[in-house]
């Protein structure tokens, strides 16, 4: 399928973006000192890092997830156009920031403020989740910058695409709810929504 250089250009450009904010996630679990460590020894000080663990684990299976949709939208989409450059824009513009509100609730799980730093969190997530729902939504009104036949395999994916994510802003919006309520549940739900749709999008594939 042809491919106008402009949506190559804004894939390269976006997949730069996903790998810069994807790496910064590991920089935020921190190796401890060797004063801690003698202290308090390396292996415990290593397990109670597992707040650390948790928000990289959950935050990179999240921008995993992003990713690949977005690599699969763009094997779809035929052009693209002043606005969807935006509507793209404002994607990365949450998937960027995600890195900050990840060390937050990495810093803060167990501390009195958990809960502040868990609204953070899930409303980021939910935020990501309505910028891809709305970037996908331009692209795919009336074929806009899909090839024009209605039938092609091209339509057929995009069908998938849309149905995969009917759900997700919705879902995430529910657990961005429950994180006033409990951090601790908000944030598992975050985790088991990531493994839920990459393995949704694995069964589709294979």
């Amino acid at each position: 399928m042809y491919r106008d250089e402009g949506t190559t250009r804004i894939e390269a450009f976006s997949d730069g973006v996903f790998a810069i904010a994807i790496t910064l996630l590991v920089l935020e679990i921190k190796v401890p000192s060797h004063t801690e460590v003698e202290q308090q020894g390396l292996s415990h000080l290593l397990a109670v890092l597992w707040p650390s663990y948790l928000a990289f684990t959950t935050s990179f299976l999240t921008i995993l997830v992003i990713w690949v949709k977005h690599h699969w939208m763009f094997t779809l989409i035929q052009k693209s156009d002043h606005a969807f450059l935006y509507w793209n824009g404002l994607l990365l513009f949450f998937v960027t920031f995600f890195p900050f509100p990840t060390a937050l609730l990495a810093e803060f799980l167990l501390h009195p403020e958990a809960k502040v730093a868990a609204n953070v969190y899930t409303g980021t997530v939910f935020a990501i989740s309505l910028a891809f729902k709305g970037l996908w939504w331009y692209a795919t009104k009336n074929q806009r910058l899909l090839p024009g036949h209605v039938t092609s395999p091209v339509t057929t994916q995009a069908k998938q695409i849309t149905q995969h994510d009917r759900y997700g802003p919705l879902l995430y919006f529910l657990a961005f709810g429950v994180s006033f309520l409990s951090e601790s549940v908000s944030i598992t739900l975050c985790l088991f929504l990531a493994l839920f749709f990459a393995l949704l999008d694995l069964l589709k594939k294979s």
